[in-house]
């Protein structure tokens, strides 16, 4: 190999390591941001015309991947996800039951009533007793009251963020239309596409928070994203996801489906739809969950009326509009319950002789009857709606301490399950920063031996100089 060849060998090698520690910089730089990998230089041999060998280039940057740890992080972040949202909402609704420290709950409520009932009946010609029935009945009518608005409020703040959510996943899905452009032409022309591909990876591990999905790459690192259920989200363009927020929930009301390209994949009449992801959690939330415990609700105001009912008329408790006692459930009853306004504390006696019926016509102060019929009442076995997710055959207060056993056991069942998938996801996006992440040690390993080879090679130049020097002086 003659001098100069030489030197053009060992030119190309000292740039080759330049660009080398440039890239190397740039992983050290970048190691702690979010969804960044480790880009590599792959370098290729330079032939001279002579065929003597012309050198080392840097062909091309590479990046660090695993496919299929990429695919399983996509899939454990959108199960988790789901698993949040819907331990929130459930999270929320368990407030109106409170802890184990905390009189609360219907179920609470509706005891301290019994309670005084019982007080009561032993003393019928108690009016300070009577006047703390009154004040559990009240206390009855606003838990449940309370409790509807509780529920009402987390329908309406799961719809927000479905709303919220749905604004997230057209502004990603417009995001990452711009980053596969550039993608795919930057592989056309050769161009160094990594940091794209790193930011477009790490738009879509987003995306996969808020729904369900799966990708397919093809040539020209062109990406392909559908739904879980098959539903086209983005092919060269961006599909529409639209969703119609509603302002306003009352128990009857109903919330809109969230769409893709025109096709409901979340909510009611979803024809492909989604499982795992934000959306998913929130509408479990708003259409079945709370819609579950509000039924529930609704069964105890109804069981209230019928217990205390006069004769086929409703007696101490009402839901406002009707005398009649309901037959069966009635959507929205536990938000319009109340006491009956001829009871007040001028007209204690009423508990006990009757608001509707006259069970005591002689007026006697010790008359007891009635409240001991009350109590019988309420220890008569109901048949409740088959909706209501518990027990439907039971007495009241059975059927009360069932809804709060429902919804703690269905919180701690959400927590563990949550728990779960949250460990999961850790794991994969561990295993996944360490097959593609940047080791700050390996990194400075390597630069110490590009170093010692840049050394190398800079003082092999400086030789080759040095010859070069001496054979013109001799030709001179």
């Amino acid at each position: 190999m003659s001098l100069s060849v030489a030197l053009q060998v060992a030119q190309s090698a000292l740039s080759t390591r330049q660009k080398e520690t440039a890239i190397l910089s740039r992983n050290i730089t970048n190691a702690s941001q979010e969804g960044y990998t480790r880009k590599t230089a792959l370098v290729s041999t330079l032939s001279a015309s002579d065929g003597s060998g012309g050198g080392i280039y840097v062909n091309s940057i590479g990046r660090a991947t695993d496919q299929a740890l990429y695919k399983s992080l996509l899939s454990a972040t959108s199960v988790g996800e789901k698993s949040e949202a819907y331990l929130d909402g459930l999270t929320n609704l368990s407030e109106t039951i409170g802890d184990t420290n905390q009189n609360i709950s219907p179920a609470a409520v509706l005891g301290e009533l019994e309670t005084a009932l019982q007080a009561y009946g032993a003393m019928p010609s108690d009016s300070v007793l009577a006047s703390q029935v009154l004040s559990a009945a009240q206390s009855m009518v606003s838990t449940l009251n309370g409790a509807t608005a509780t529920v009402q409020a987390e329908r309406e703040s799961a719809d927000t963020q479905i709303g919220q959510s749905v604004e997230t996943i057209n502004s990603l899905l417009s995001r990452i239309e711009t980053l596969n452009k550039e993608i795919v032409r930057g592989t056309e022309l050769g161009s160094d596409i990594s940091d794209m591909m790193d930011s477009r990876d790490q738009a879509v591990l987003e995306l996969s928070a808020e729904m369900g999905i799966k990708t397919q790459t093809r040539e020209n690192n062109d990406l392909v994203i559908t739904t879980e259920s098959g539903v086209m989200l983005f092919e060269t363009t961006a599909r529409s996801v639209s969703f119609e927020q509603t302002d306003t929930f009352s128990a009857s009301t109903e919330g809109n489906a969230v769409y893709v390209d025109g096709v409901a994949v979340a909510g009611p009449n979803a024809r492909m739809e989604i499982s795992t992801g934000r959306i998913a959690g929130l509408v479990a939330i708003r259409d079945e969950a709370a819609v579950t415990y509000q039924t529930q609700l609704d069964e105890m105001a109804r069981g209230l009326i019928s217990v205390f009912q006069e004769g086929g008329t409703a007696g101490l408790f009402t839901d406002g509009s009707s005398p009649a006692v309901p037959g069966g459930l009635v959507t929205g009853l536990a938000g319009t319950i109340s006491v009956n306004s001829a009871v007040d504390t001028d007209h204690l006696d009423l508990i006990r002789d009757g608001i509707t019926t006259d069970y005591n016509p002689s007026d006697y102060a010790s008359y007891g009857d009635r409240i001991q019929e009350l109590l019988g009442n309420l220890g008569d076995s109901m048949v409740f709606d088959g909706s209501s997710g518990v027990d439907t055959t039971g007495t009241l207060t059975d059927f009360a301490s069932s809804s709060v056993s429902w919804l703690e056991s269905a919180r701690q069942s959400a927590d563990t399950v949550a728990d779960n998938h949250s460990i999961t996801l850790n794991r994969v996006s561990e295993s996944l920063s360490n097959k593609t992440g940047v080791n700050i040690d390996e990194e400075m390993q390597s630069m110490l031996e590009i170093e010692r080879s840049y050394t190398a090679t800079a003082k092999l130049i400086s030789t080759i100089d040095e010859m070069l020097d001496q054979l013109l002086k001799i030709a001179g």
